[in-house]
């Protein structure tokens, strides 16, 4: 049968090759639009790392102005300035909603972020770099795998206190135990960039996904923020991160601001639920998805119609070979059986010839770094999809194949 079907497809190659064309264009768009949902709703089912729920996010506007310049006086140096804010941190515990505070350079779901690298032995590891207050982790509620978070243990420490997570202890460490290790930076290549402090991994916490649920699992790396300069990156605290009892009414953000004006009038505080800040989002994120859903839902409605429109003209032009079919014996389900076929073998060639390039896509890193079995998902998904499509725009046209009786189909005209 498989034989048979073959050599009618071949025999009719021409006519053919337009209708594989069509389910090729339609298979690469399938798999384009489903790969990206994938990867969101994979993205979406994976562990933040944290617990945003009762926690407010409070920007801190704060000038810079630098050290030693002039008579500038103590509290408006960037060190008196992490000194004030460690003073309204602890303003901020007193209140009798508050379970705990702590400060972040940049919060959950804000926009902000901090790209690093580090070579060591030769090898540059990239990561998303944060510097947080000895309570964050109790604030945020980040589940430690390994280790212990920043604490009074690394006061005067000759080394930068780090915390990573598990993805990035495995790209540095591999499966050895991350806990300890010093991490020697190597020296810049050239004098104008600094050399990087020597860091001291001191813990390892399951995940960190600072931009929410749609953001892919990264390197994270945590520095300790004290009172003291910063060894490197970015010295001043910008927000505090605010963990309330649970119930708490939305009237405590009003009263949070209002306690922070009142000690600090000279700096302004903008507070935010995260849960607000989530919402925004996922807001953010879902339209573009929706957009290129709704253009890949229209353009697989005009294929749908193209190709049953062809395939009724094909059966049409087939009549008399249809109708000497069944003369000579052929029943209804045969020549229905045979007409769906030639579209499945027609859609099969042409999703071979798409998986050959669709193979390309991590090559080219079409999509970036989405995991294997996210393309495998979408390229199933989308095989699966273009053939329902195809039998349903051949259904009607090897419905119509048997409407005339084998008589009037013999001398058709």
């Amino acid at each position: 049968m498989m034989r048979h079907l073959l050599r009618i497809v071949w025999n009719r190659r021409r006519a053919n090759a337009l209708i594989a064309i069509e389910i090729l264009l339609s298979f690469l768009v399938l798999v384009v639009v489903l790969t990206m949902t994938v990867y969101m709703v994979d993205n979406y089912r994976q562990p933040l790392g944290y617990v945003y729920d009762n926690v407010w996010a409070v920007r801190i506007s704060i000038n810079d102005p630098e050290e030693g310049v002039g008579t500038v006086p103590r509290d408006r140096t960037p060190a008196g300035q992490r000194e004030r804010i460690d003073t309204l941190m602890h303003l901020v515990r007193d209140m009798p909603d508050v379970v705990s505070v702590s400060t972040v350079m940049d919060a959950p779901y804000s926009r902000s972020g901090w790209v690093s690298a580090i070579a060591t032995g030769g090898r540059t590891y990239e990561f998303s770099a944060n510097r947080a207050s000895d309570d964050f982790a109790t604030t945020m509620h980040l589940t430690l795998a390994r280790g212990r978070w920043f604490g009074a243990a690394d006061d005067g420490a000759a080394w930068e206190p780090a915390v990573v997570n598990e993805r990035l202890a495995r790209e540095m460490f591999g499966g050895q135990d991350p806990i300890g290790r010093i991490v020697q930076p190597d020296p810049p290549k050239t004098a104008s960039v600094r050399q990087q402090p020597v860091m001291r991994v001191v813990g390892v916490i399951s995940d960190y996904r600072k931009g929410g649920e749609f953001s892919p699992p990264t390197n994270w790396l945590f520095y300790r923020s004290t009172s003291a300069p910063p060894t490197l990156g970015p010295g001043v605290p910008r927000n505090l991160v605010v963990r309330a009892k649970p119930g708490t009414a939305a009237a405590f953000e009003a009263r949070l601001v209002e306690r922070l004006n009142t000690n600090a009038p000279d700096m302004s505080f903008r507070a935010r639920p995260l849960v607000l800040a989530r919402a925004a989002v996922l807001r953010e994120g879902l339209p573009p998805l929706a957009a290129v859903a709704l253009v890949a839902a229209f353009l697989l409605a005009m294929v749908g119609l193209g190709l049953t429109g062809v395939l009724w003209l094909t059966v049409t032009q087939r009549t008399r070979e249809i109708g000497l079919r069944r003369a000579k014996g052929a029943t209804i389900p045969n020549i229905q059986h045979q007409v769906l076929g030639e579209v499945l073998v027609l859609t099969s060639v042409a999703v071979a010839v798409g998986a050959v390039v669709v193979a390309q896509f991590p090559l080219l890193e079409v999509f970036g770094a989405v995991a294997g079995r996210v393309y495998l998902a979408g390229i199933v998904l989308s095989v699966g999809c273009i053939c329902l499509l195809s039998i349903a725009c051949a259904w009607a046209p090897s419905r119509l194949a048997t409407s005339l009786p084998p008589a009037e189909a013999l001398r058709y005209e």
